[in-house]
């Protein structure tokens, strides 16, 4: 048996999950970084390697209100695992972008592991992204939002 109960890793990861969907909303990124310990590391494969809540922050804070970042709306988990002995979660999570007026969904996924450290707080995360995936879902999406905004 693991050092943390089933039942608190679910629910630190629904919170985790609940937390970066209003921090989307919001465009407001502290609560999200606040999640992670003082000596976390967020190993980002995109960005490099942050420790601790603040660096997290301030590295979150600018890149999610730039373009094309800032047109994300959720971050939706299609899948994860959970390592109880570990503490561990691997997910597949979407990189959700808003509605153009089509309808259709516009995302691409990474996949994420995530070190829970207990009290609802996390040690490390690490993304690992395939920008051949990103880009013509970016193109596409931006093609959507010229003929659909353009049409109004």
């Amino acid at each position: 048996m693991g050092k943390y109960s089933r039942e608190e890793l679910t629910e630190a990861h629904d919170h985790f999950l609940e937390v970066a969907g209003q921090c989307a909303l919001s465009k407001q990124w502290r609560p999200w970084a606040d999640l992670f310990t003082d000596d976390a590391e967020y190993f980002e494969h995109c960005f490099g390697r942050f420790t601790g809540p603040d660096e997290i922050y301030e590295w979150i804070q600018p890149l999610m209100n730039q373009w094309p970042n800032s047109e994300m709306t959720s971050f939706p988990h299609d899948w994860c695992v959970m390592d109880e002995e570990r503490g561990w979660w691997i997910c597949q999570i979407e990189n959700r972008f808003r509605d153009p007026g089509d309808g259709k969904t516009y995302e691409a996924h990474n996949l994420t592991v995530l070190h829970y450290a207990g009290n609802g707080k996390f040690s490390y995360e690490e993304d690992a992204y395939n920008p051949a995936n990103f880009a013509p879902m970016v193109k596409e999406w931006m093609e959507a939002v010229a003929k659909f905004e353009g049409e109004r």
